[in-house]
């Protein structure tokens, strides 16, 4: 990496959460029930809390995309009525999922002892570049930033997302699925190039790496 390259990953990682939260309170985006899109959980039904803010502002120049997520609105839920509205969309529970933004920015013990009593397997998606606590059932980490900012250092899956010409980058994080994703257009197209490349960089490197597609996208559902 170039000086210049190495000084843009850190300006990413070191942006600033941009609303503090109230002590007990959860800043959260939106709270739906579907199905998981992509990664090897890919079809399970969960119940999604999408918390806001993010740690990172990924584009093109600096993660090889633009984030087309929309995570800055919120509303502040207390855990009670976290809990109240998964079990509303969802009273058979199952899986929840923590996403964002960046979930890591919130996630702390008592959510994750609060929804294990209630009855819920926990996933979390996550950029990586802040620890996790301990207790959640399933770990992604995608990284959007060098592997030298990655501080969750143990995950279920590694996820990467690649466009043409970007090479499976070095990790030193320990996973038990090694995922390659092609990037996603804001329309959700992908771009068949992208898709092409990736699929010959998962046969170039069979013994580790599969392909992962973000179904959810392809049939248009949340």
């Amino acid at each position: 990496m170039t000086s210049n390259q190495d000084s843009t990953q850190k300006r990413l990682v070191d942006s600033p959460v941009l609303t503090d939260k109230k002590p007990g309170t959860y800043l959260v985006n939106e709270v739906f029930y579907s199905l998981q899109g992509e990664g090897k959980r890919a079809g399970t039904p969960m119940v999604f809390i999408r918390f806001s803010q993010c740690n990172l502002r990924c584009t093109v120049a600096n993660a090889g995309f633009d984030c087309d997520t929309e995570f800055m609105s919120f509303r502040q839920f207390s855990i009670d009525e976290l809990v109240q509205e998964a079990e509303r969309l969802n009273p058979s529970k199952g899986w929840m999922l923590f996403t964002g933004g960046e979930p890591g920015l919130q996630i702390d013990k008592l959510l994750i002892s609060t929804m294990h009593a209630q009855g819920w397997k926990l996933a979390v998606e996550t950029n990586g570049t802040i620890k996790l606590p301990t207790g959640l059932d399933w770990i992604t980490v995608s990284p959007k930033s060098a592997d030298h900012t990655i501080r969750q250092r143990t995950a279920n899956e590694l996820k990467y997302v690649r466009s043409h010409g970007m090479s499976i980058p070095a990790t030193s994080l320990q996973a038990e699925h090694y995922l390659i994703s092609p990037a996603f257009q804001p329309d959700g197209s992908v771009r068949q190039d992208d898709l092409q490349w990736c699929i010959d960089l998962v046969k170039q490197n069979p013994q580790q790496w599969q392909l992962n597609l973000q179904y959810h996208k392809f049939i248009d559902i949340r």
